[in-house]
Parts: structure tokens; sequence; C-alpha cells
């Protein structure tokens, strides 16, 4: 990403000034307002993305008060609330449907509000950038919530020849298995992971270990071939315990900055909020 420095000043917020949101908690870690603010000073755009760390308790009210809020075009959904907004929302893509899940939520003038999901799309597109071609690989997925979800479908959508999911929650697992098949990808899918990874080419993490001070490792890349590819979702710290371990066993690395600014573009079209918009 361009330095600070090669943006044109920001623009003083005023009464005219588009107020796009992302909701979490915590929300300390969220990469997106560091890439989309200074694309909206790049672009010329009168927006402003801030991010509001939100109890899950407070959401059900948040959402109601976005459906009046007429200088806001929506707003971007991160954990834990990706989940849970998919059931307050008026409608949703197919596969957001299919997810059970979104991260971006649009407001339509009429205060109706449509959910999408483009982690999954997103984490493809950082693939493609880092040179990696999932068709016809085995991958590994550890956790099975909001992303892992998505990841299911995009990589299996990708060619995937087998995926396989580590989930401790039973629940999680459950709602995993279901959502296989409902996308008739059962013959590809398993949760069944040992402790040897010698017969994957892509590994990810799709947990929140390893997020902020928390060193541990959500599983141990040394049994994983050289030549794999260990891509972790976390943003905070940019280089997690697992990319560290990945990177001295010899494998290449994809941080979770790589699919958070994939998404950019994603965001902007969905929220109209090019310079045309």
């Amino acid at each position: 990403m361009p330095s600070e420095t090669a943006f044109p000043p920001a623009p003083a917020l005023s009464g005219r000034t588009t107020v796009l949101t992302i909701v979490g908690h915590p929300i300390a870690q969220v990469r997106s307002p560091v890439t989309l603010n200074p694309e909206f000073r790049r672009t010329g755009v009168d927006a402003v993305l801030v991010p509001v760390d939100l109890a899950p308790a407070a959401l059900p009210d948040f959402i109601k008060a976005l459906r009046g809020w007429h200088n806001a075009p929506g707003c971007i959904v991160t954990v834990p609330h990706k989940m849970p907004c998919a059931g307050l929302v008026d409608d949703l893509t197919d596969r957001a449907r299919l997810l059970g899940a979104v991260n971006m939520i649009r407001r339509r003038s009429d205060g109706r509000l449509a959910g999408d999901m483009s982690d999954g799309p997103g984490f493809l597109k950082a693939l493609a950038k880092s040179g990696f071609d999932p068709a016809a690989r085995n991958a590994v997925v550890f956790g099975a919530g909001a992303v892992g979800r998505a990841l299911l479908l995009s990589l299996t959508e990708a060619g995937v020849q087998r995926i396989a999911f580590h989930e401790p929650d039973d629940a999680k697992r459950a709602a995993l298995v279901a959502l296989a098949e409902a996308a008739g990808v059962t013959d590809r899918f398993s949760t069944d992971v040992g402790a040897d990874l010698g017969a994957f080419q892509l590994a990810i993490n799709a947990s929140p270990v390893g997020m902020g001070a928390d060193g541990r490792l959500p599983f141990d890349p040394a049994s994983l071939p050289r030549d794999a590819l260990v891509a972790d979702v976390v943003t905070e710290p940019v280089e997690t315990p697992l990319l560290k371990a990945a990177r001295a066993h010899g494998c290449r690395i994809q941080t979770g900055l790589a699919m958070s600014d994939a998404q950019v573009a994603m965001q902007i079209a969905f929220f109209d909020l090019g310079p045309a918009g």
C-alpha cells in the first residue's frame, strides 16, 4: 500500500461526509480503516470509515439504528458479529444465505439492509496474488467460524481436491458438516485432521488463535511439505507466531493483511463509494 504521505490531505469532515463503520468486538486489530480511509483520500471521495467496538448485546439496536442513518451506506462486519448479523438484515446474497454470515451490510434508500460475505473471494484473490493456485491441491483449515465456512465454499469452488477442517466446538463442526452437504461437496470434505500434515499443500488458520498477545499456535507447521503455503486470517500482529514458525520451516506464508487488503475494491464497489459513487 502507498504511504500516507502519497495522498492529498484528508478533507475536513462536514455534514456532507458519508460515514461508513466497521463493527466488531474487539476492534483494535482491524485493518480496514488504514486501507479504506487512504483510498478515499486518493480518489477524492468525501467518506470516512470509523471503527466501532460494539458489544454483542448492543448489536440488534445498532442494526436497527443503521436503517435510519441516512448519511451511512451501511457497515463492515467483523468478529464476533458476522453470523448474528445475517439474521438481522432483510436480504442476503445466495453466498451469504448459504454461509449464514455476512461481513458487509448495505443500507438501501428505503432503509432495507442487504448483506454479503466477501472473505472467501478475498482469500482467493490474495492467493492469486501470491501465485498459488488451489486447484487439485489438498487444503487444511483450522477453525470453522464465519471465515472458515467461507473458505469451505470458495476453496471448493476453486477446485481443491480435498479440504479438511479441525474445529473442536461440536456445534460449529456440525454446522460445517451441514454446509458441506448443502453445497454438495461432501466427497472432498472431512473433519478428520491428524498431527501429520504432510498431505496438505495449503494450511490455513481461520481462528483467532495467535491474535494480539496470544502466542499460541493453532497447529504446528513442522510436518507440512516445505513447498506448502501457510496462511493466517489474523491481522494483528501482521506476522503471527504461526507464520513465523512456518517461515522458519521453509514454507511460503500469506498474512491476514493480504486477505483484508484484497477486499478493499470489493468493499468500495459494494457500498458504491468509488469516485463516481
